[in-house]
Order: structure tokens, then C-alpha cells, then sequence
């Protein structure tokens, strides 16, 4: 029997999900939820109803999984807790300093209520976490670097939208290539956040605005901008559009570390992520990690989960023969 998903949130990380269910040859889409008004949604999933919000207080013997698609700063926090209560949840919670209370929250839920919760299922945290964790277990000396970019940061765009006078923007993180260069080599060198990345911001202003402004509230931004060097270029509606208008992404976790008696040989793993299309990945992501809790809860498992919780074998739509002999 297919595993039942229910999807919460149909921005572009739930239409992400959507797509990523529709791949996967052990996985049902049942509904979609939403606190807009469900007749102005309209899915790419054929015979597949759009429901309020309201609806997941009666539907529990209808899901298995809910993926909830909300953002880390205001929804997930509310959410996935109440959720956990009725559902095996999954979530991309990506606020790296409150995940702690995040899952204390989240797993005192999912505890009284028998059901499996798994938080920031995506790439960093999420795959990126694992490799870092990977990686340091076999190089326990070692030193852990991780690079974004390549890519659009939407809280960094929309942090620039907020400011008075632009339209519309986005935000691009860089990666230093001198940086990336010396970590690769086995350098181990000492970086600042200046030092490893750049922005680069693309800006559209109403006509009239005060440019000069604009980008000195930009580049002196607090926890947003202020620590990086920074160049804004404005730009018409038209070009956004026509070549700002996809959300790429990517990165890399370069971990450089020694082994022998005398720390003589120096070895380096690189995982590294080049994403047409971030909100599909990481709704990708999220689908693995909700076959997981499927496949836990079944077996009588019960509260909170990390992705370094999980083991591999559990992300997978093949059973164990079938690994052993082809993937491993």
C-alpha cells in the first residue's frame, strides 16, 4: 500500500514536495492544506483536493506523513508541534541556533501523542549535517568548512524587499574562490565570514527612489549584510524577470583533516551540491525523510528525529536486498 502524504503550505517548497511524491513509486499525495482560500489553489496533481487548514484536525485515518512546508521564522515553530500531535510530521526547520528548543518542543509532542516527528529535513541542515557529521567521526582532527553558493538566498532577498523604495530583488551568496581554493588544498586556514563569502544583490526601485540610500541600508544591514563585502547593481523589472527569476543553489561541506603517527598524510572530503532549483530539492528531501518516519512509526517508533538520526536504508524506496547488491 502506497504511503499517504499530506502536504501543509503550497509555496514553491510544497510545490517542490508535490513533485517529488509524484516520482516516488511508494508514495500517494491525498491533500493539500492551506490557510488560503482553497478554491484560489490550484495544484499540479490531478484528483487530488485542496482543503483549509482546518481539515487536518479530522483527517488523521487519511495521512500518514505530513510535509509541512511553512518558514522557520514564525510557522514552523507553531506548526510542527501541533501537528506532531495528530500526524508523523516532517519539516526543513533551517534557524540553525534554535533548533535545540525546536525539537525539545517538537518531541514532547510527537512523545505523548505516539507519532514520529523528524525537524530540518533539507540540505544544510539536513544533508549537509550528515556529511559534516560523516566526516568529522573519520577525521576527528580535522577541520570542517561549508560554503554556500553559487545561490539565491530568499530570506536575504526578501530582507532587501523590506527596504523602503524597492520593488522587487535577489540576492545572490558567493563563495570565495581564494577561500575555497585553500581549504580544498589542505591549508586549514582561519576564515572570517568576509573571508568565505560575498553577496552579490540585484535591485528593483521605484522610479524616483534614492539609490544611494537603498544601499547603504543594504550593505550596513545587520546579520544580513553588514559582515560580508558587498556589490548592489539596480536593475529594471524586466531583466529580474528575465535573468534573476530561478532559485539555484548549491554548495559544499570540505572537511581537511590528518592521519598517521606524526600527522604525516592529510586528506580531504568534499560533498558538494549544485541545485538547479532549491525549493525542488529540498522538497525532495523532505519526501525521503517522510518515507522514514513511515517506516519507524510502523515499527512502534515514537517522538522527535534529526536526519542523524536516520539510517540510510530508511530514505529509500528499495528494500535491503536490493541495496546490498547495487549500492553498496
Amino acid at each position: 500500500m502506497a504511503i499517504r502524504i499530506g502536504i501543509l503550505g503550497y509555496g514553491n517548497l510544497g510545490r517542490g514536495v508535490e513533485c517529488a511524491i509524484n516520482q516516488a513509486k511508494d508514495m500517494e499525495l491525498v491533500g493539500v492544506f492551506t490557510r488560503r482560500d482553497p478554491a484560489t489553489v490550484k495544484i499540479n496533481t490531478e484528483n487530488v483536493k485542496v482543503y483549509h487548514t482546518d481539515a487536518l484536525e479530522t483527517m488523521t485515518n487519511d495521512i500518514d506523513v505530513l510535509v509541512i512546508c511553512g518558514g522557520s521564522a514564525t510557522d514552523l515553530p507553531e506548526m510542527t508541534p501541533k501537528y506532531a500531535a495528530l500526524y508523523n510530521v516532517i519539516d526543513s526547520f533551517d534557524t540553525h541556533a534554535k533548533v535545540p528548543v525546536h525539537f525539545a518542543n517538537v518531541n514532547e509532542a510527537a512523545e505523548n501523542a505516539g507519532k514520529v516527528a523528524i525537524i530540518s529535513c533539507g540540505w544544510d541542515p539536513g544533508m549537509f549535517s550528515i556529511n559534516r557529521l560523516y566526516s568529522n567521526a573519520i577525521l576527528p582532527n580535522g577541520n570542517a568548512y561549508t560554503f554556500w553558493g553559487r545561490g539565491v538566498s530568499q530570506g536575504h532577498s526578501d530582507a532587501i524587499r523590506r527596504i523602503e523604495g524597492v520593488i522587487d530583488a535577489r540576492q545572490y551568496t558567493v563563495p570565495i574562490e581564494e577561500a575555497l581554493d585553500a581549504v580544498r588544498n589542505g591549508e586549514n586556514p582561519e576564515l572570517t565570514t568576509r573571508q568565505k563569502h560575498k553577496r552579490e544583490c540585484f535591485v528593483v526601485v521605484e522610479e524616483g527612489a534614492d539609490k544611494a540610500r537603498i544601499e547603504n541600508e543594504i550593505k550596513t544591514m545587520p546579520n544580513y549584510f553588514d559582515e560580508y563585502d558587498v556589490t548592489v547593481t539596480f536593475i529594471s523589472k524586466e531583466e529580474l524577470m528575465a535573468n534573476h527569476s530561478g532559485l539555484p543553489h548549491g554548495g559544499s561541506v570540505i572537511v581537511s583533516g590528518t592521519t598517521g603517527n606524526n600527522n604525516e598524510n592529510t586528506h580531504v572530503i568534499e560533498y558538494k551540491l549544485n541545485l538547479d532549483s532549491n525549493p525542488e530539492f529540498t522538497g525532495a528531501v523532505l519526501t525521503a525523510f517522510a518515507r522514514a518516519a513511515y517506516r519507524l512509526n510502523s515499527e512502534g517508533n515514537k517522538g522527535c528525529k534529526t536526519p542523524f538520526d536516520i539510517a540510510p536504508a530508511y530514505l529509500s524506496s528499495e528494500d535491503g536486498e536490493f541495496l546490498r547488491a547495487h549500492l553498496l
